[in-house]
């Protein structure tokens, strides 16, 4: 199931999910323009649980930031182009409805703490991991907590596929990610130990971001709202 679009205006324009969106695809050029050393960035600038939970130490070639501040750049790298797409696709879709909920300031610590959760969720699970994990899906994942109970009966457009053909429909925003969350669930049991995706990230973010919502959000906004039309 693949979103592609809700039916959910905003009164105010996105700036912030833009500029988010800017600054990976800015940062995922870069990292095709190094090459080979794409590698070395990981590590450099990936945030790696052993190095900033644990007691581990980069060696000198790569360690050129503070290990805490890798959380932060970790959330703007991406390992493929399918990586990069994926994310950016979810963040476009309901990043201008959440930042439409508490504004482009709130948006902004609501989306980087998220981010901060979501590592802790994966960090912690595995403190000994020496794999840098990079992308925005932990932050991202706060923002599909968010907008869960923000606007569960929003309507979103999503692809499905069976086999060669693709159906398209309509369904409720509650409905869609539900299915994506209960799909991080069966990925984290079923690929434990697999460290190739941080599906810890992705489930801790999403709590994040829906502990969060009630103290981000404007007053005058509610939960569980009808979508605008």
């Amino acid at each position: 199931m693949i979103p592609l679009h809700d039916d959910n205006p905003t009164s105010i324009f996105p700036i912030v999910t833009i500029i988010f969106i800017a600054m990976c695809a800015a940062v995922f050029f870069w990292e095709l323009s190094l090459g080979p050393a794409t590698e070395q960035a990981f590590y450099s600038y990936g945030a790696i649980p052993a190095v900033v939970v644990g007691d581990k130490l980069l060696p000198p070639q790569v360690d050129v930031i503070p290990a805490w501040m890798t959380v932060f750049t970790s959330m703007f790298m991406h390992g493929g182009w399918m990586h990069i797409i994926g994310n950016m696709l979810y963040l476009w879709i309901f990043g201008n409805n959440v930042e439409d909920a508490m504004g482009h300031s709130r948006f902004v610590v609501f989306y980087l703490v998220c981010g901060i959760a979501a590592f802790l969720a994966h960090a912690l699970g595995d403190v000994n991991s020496q794999i840098p994990t990079v992308g925005a899906s932990g932050a991202i994942s706060g923002v599909l907590g968010a907008y869960l109970l923000l606007h569960p009966h929003a309507r979103v457009l999503v692809a499905i596929p069976l086999g060669f053909i693709i159906h398209t429909t309509r369904l409720p925003a509650g409905i869609v990610l539900a299915f994506w969350f209960v799909l991080q669930l069966i990925n984290s049991a079923i690929a434990a130990g697999d460290t190739g995706v941080a599906w810890g990230a992705h489930i801790g973010g999403f709590v994040a971001g829906m502990a969060l919502i009630p103290f981000f959000k404007y007053r005058r906004v509610k939960l569980f709202t009808q979508a605008r039309k």
